[in-house]
């Protein structure tokens, strides 16, 4: 068996002090987690980030610089994620666009809205991901190359 870690890519969106989250429905009950989601085959890392926020929020995202890169083992999974973490700003938003399945709905919430929520996030990854933006770690894009 080959082993090889779920490539994944988040969105971290602060306007006005808060920070957009979406609200899931996953297997372990509702949880919150950035606009998120797996790189699919043949695509970009920046184009995973802007097609996820836009399908789980409605807003059109568009990345600015890299938050981090992260390596996350799930406690209770057989599952390592490998998150490239994208800051950016919400360029549109169509409210007729349908959301992805399992998506309740996206929420703007302070950082103290959001730790208060620590217990139903989908993963650490989402408060480690809004600390490091507010710690200001912010690294050009041209650190990633796509070759189509």
């Amino acid at each position: 068996m080959i082993w090889k870690p779920h490539v994944t890519v988040a969105a971290v969106v602060e306007r006005d002090g808060k920070f957009l989250l979406v609200e899931e429905e996953t297997d372990e009950g509702i949880r919150y987690n950035q606009p998120a989601g797996h790189l699919e085959c043949g695509e970009s890392l920046l184009e995973a980030a802007v097609r996820e926020a836009r399908e789980e929020t409605r807003y059109d995202f568009a990345p600015r610089t890299l938050v981090g890169v992260y390596n996350w083992r799930h406690p209770t999974k057989d599952i390592t994620y490998l998150r490239f973490a994208f800051a950016g700003e919400v360029v549109g938003f169509d409210p007729e666009r349908a959301l992805d399945e399992g998506i309740i709905a996206a929420h703007w919430f302070s950082l103290d809205e959001v730790r208060a929520l620590a217990d139903r996030h989908r993963s650490p990854l989402i408060l480690q991901c809004i600390e490091d933006w507010i710690a200001g770690r912010r690294y050009p894009l041209e650190l990633l190359t796509h070759y189509a």
